[in-house]
């Protein structure tokens, strides 16, 4: 994967020291605003990038470069992606995917047109802790409730409160609590139970933004609640019950630490079958080796799963008011 970076924000910046850990990423580029030159610079020369590009259109014109990581405003996700794919480059782009079902249809229909890999970053579903307890769910016997909590008081909720415009909380950029770190227990969800038979998210809402909720997914005889939290500090925090049993993990959806399990009169069971301490790595590993392989069948079971957390999110959203009701 000859690799070039649009964005230099914060989950760039947590990613990029842990690149060399992913065999087969090279740092070809990052690409971001000339009002960011000097920054990118200094991250350029930090983590051993080739070059920087200050055009998105130069970037994606650059021959060296066969994949674009998009880290840039929600709000711009869409965008990017179409002219990535346009120029013929395969796209990971980071979460939420984008903000409309209808440009996830357009940008899917793009990549199998121009044979491209096309996948969302979402660092949840490509970790072995959470493929054990997809491939464990039975040992649960019939699940009943399950509950993903992710609370997290953001550093910029004063400056929100205070008056200032920031991508994090402005609706207008795909902000708010639910397209953020709720986004993460959507898919901790969907990949477990696929998609719901009702949606309902209650949601705090401030100038027009959901700066906490809770999401409420009904799959007949079982329920699962999401909580997600931008306002407030709480519990990181899964759980699936069943009649036979439960598995628990404490710590945050995208990272998933530990998996804990019990089934009815045994002892609890401790495991972590991480592959490397930071959560990214083992996401961008499937990436390399999807690439490498051109397994656009990965790619189609992938962004199956994408689209139904969209519709998930989607519908949330316009259940809380943030959407208007019509789809039209």
């Amino acid at each position: 994967m000859k690799l070039a970076v649009l964005g230099s924000g914060m989950i760039v910046r947590d990613f990029l020291p842990h690149a060399a850990a992913v065999d087969g990423l090279d740092l070809v580029a990052i690409c971001g605003r000339p009002a960011s030159a000097d920054r990118l610079a200094a991250m350029r020369d930090e983590f051993g990038i080739d070059r920087v590009h200050l055009d998105l259109d130069a970037c994606l014109a650059d021959p060296d470069i066969d994949t674009v990581w998009i880290a840039v405003p929600n709000s711009l996700h869409a965008e990017y992606a179409r002219k990535a794919l346009e120029a013929g480059k395969h796209v990971v782009c980071e979460k939420p995917f984008v903000l409309d079902e209808r440009d996830l249809q357009e940008l899917r229909d793009l990549a199998e047109e121009r044979d491209l890999i096309l996948v969302e970053a979402i660092s949840t579903v490509y970790l072995s802790n959470y493929r054990w307890i997809q491939e464990h769910l039975d040992s649960v016997g019939e699940i009943r409730v399950v509950q993903c909590d992710y609370s997290q008081f953001s550093s910029r909720f004063d400056r929100f409160r205070a008056g200032e415009v920031l991508p994090a909380f402005d609706p207008a950029q795909g902000g708010g609590a639910l397209l953020d770190i709720g986004i993460y227990t959507i898919h901790f969800v969907v990949g477990l139970l696929g998609l719901p038979e009702s949606v309902q998210y209650t949601a705090n809402l401030e100038r027009g933004v959901d700066t906490s909720g809770v999401l409420v997914l009904e799959y007949g005889d079982r329920t699962a609640v999401c909580v997600c939290a931008k306002d407030s500090d709480g519990p990181i925090r899964s759980k699936i019950q069943g009649t036979d049993g439960w598995i628990a993990v404490d710590g945050a959806p995208n990272a998933m630490p530990v998996v804990r399990s019990q089934r009815r009169g045994e002892q609890v069971q401790t495991r972590d079958l991480s592959v490397h301490p930071h959560r990214m790595v083992e996401e961008f590993r499937a990436f390399v080796d999807m690439i490498a392989r051109h397994d656009t069948a990965e790619r189609d079971r992938r962004l199956d799963h994408s689209q139904a957390v969209l519709a998930v999110a989607t519908a949330a959203r316009r259940s809380a008011g943030l959407l208007p009701s019509d789809p039209s």
